[in-house]
């Protein structure tokens, strides 16, 4: 089933709230659905307050983390902090929550940057814990890592529950975001803990042919609900078979694999509308998001395509 499309936008920073209120509302008029942070130690703005903000200077713009990391808060205080969030800002939040995956940030944090295997079984139970608790229910869980016992699932959030996105790039993350997501963020394994050329190379259209079909499968008969989400670290009016030339050795390809790689998007604004047509007809990408250096290119894309 074809979806329409939306776009995001992925912010970080601003020197003060104006600067940030602007932004939100410069996305807004531009046509954005949805306003994300990331969730990482670095340079940036903390999410759940920059998101507050966010929502605060807008009137329709939908906010959330793309995503938040589920090792950096106990799943009780994140429920209970995307509640408020949900609440406050009138039912405007997308909850977005991976595994972890940037090896700094737990190396400069102190916190502990277990086995993949293990942040995957620690995401997964929090995952439960946060989602019953996001549906309002009050939550009992013992697991590997997590035990709840009888925490309500208050404040209730204005969505019965927001819905869940899930960034996922490897075949388990995949599965689990094809049976628990409601939008699925696919994206590169980063396997390394920092983005390097193997996770260049995840991004290329072999990759996402392999993992869409992994979704595909394991989703079953949920696969048409799901909305795919794809996050875009290049976007670029400059003549695309230029710039794809420069680009094919940081992404260990030729300039045709760039030009096919859904994480970049060059060209002019009809090649650019002709190209996000394309890819949503090979893997069903609707959910289109950018980082904000991109916002303003974007606009007469989300024009055209916007609700298309």
């Amino acid at each position: 089933m074809t979806k329409p499309f939306r776009f995001g936008v992925q912010c970080a920073n601003a020197a003060d709230a104006a600067g940030w209120a602007a932004t939100a509302r410069k996305a807004e008029d531009l046509g954005f659905s949805t306003l994300f942070v990331p969730d990482h130690f670095g340079d940036q703005l903390a999410p759940v307050p920059a998101l507050m903000a966010a929502a605060d200077a807008t009137t329709t713009l939908r906010v959330g983390a793309l995503v938040f990391d589920n090792d950096y808060k106990h799943p009780v205080v994140l429920a209970k902090e995307v509640a408020t969030l949900d609440v406050l800002s009138g039912g405007r939040v997308e909850f977005g929550l991976g595994a972890g995956w940037m090896k700094t940030d737990y190396e400069q944090s102190g916190i502990p940057y277990d086995e993949p295997k293990v942040r995957v079984d620690r995401f997964e139970e929090g995952l439960t814990v946060i989602k019953g608790l996001l549906r309002g229910e009050t939550v009992t869980f013992s697991g590997a890592h997590y035990t709840i016992t009888a925490q309500p699932g208050v404040p209730v959030p204005v969505q019965k529950p927001p819905p869940v996105l899930i960034g996922a790039g490897g075949p388990r993350m995949i599965r689990i975001a094809a049976r628990e997501a409601d939008i699925v963020g696919v994206t590169a394994q980063i396997k390394s803990g920092a983005i390097d050329l193997d996770s260049a190379t995840d991004s290329l259209a072999p990759a996402i042919d392999r993992k869409l079909g992994w979704l595909r499968e394991a989703a079953g008969d949920r696969f048409d609900d799901l909305e795919l989400n794809c996050l875009l670290f290049l976007v670029s009016t400059t003549d695309r078979d230029t710039m794809a030339e420069r680009m094919a050795p940081l992404l260990g390809t030729d300039p045709t694999g760039v030009l096919d790689t859904p994480i970049a998007l060059l060209g002019s604004t009809e090649q650019m509308v002709e190209t996000l047509q394309a890819r949503r007809e090979r893997w069903g990408f609707n959910y289109i998001c950018v980082q904000e250096p991109a916002m303003q290119a974007m606009g007469p894309v989300i024009e055209h395509l916007a609700g298309t």
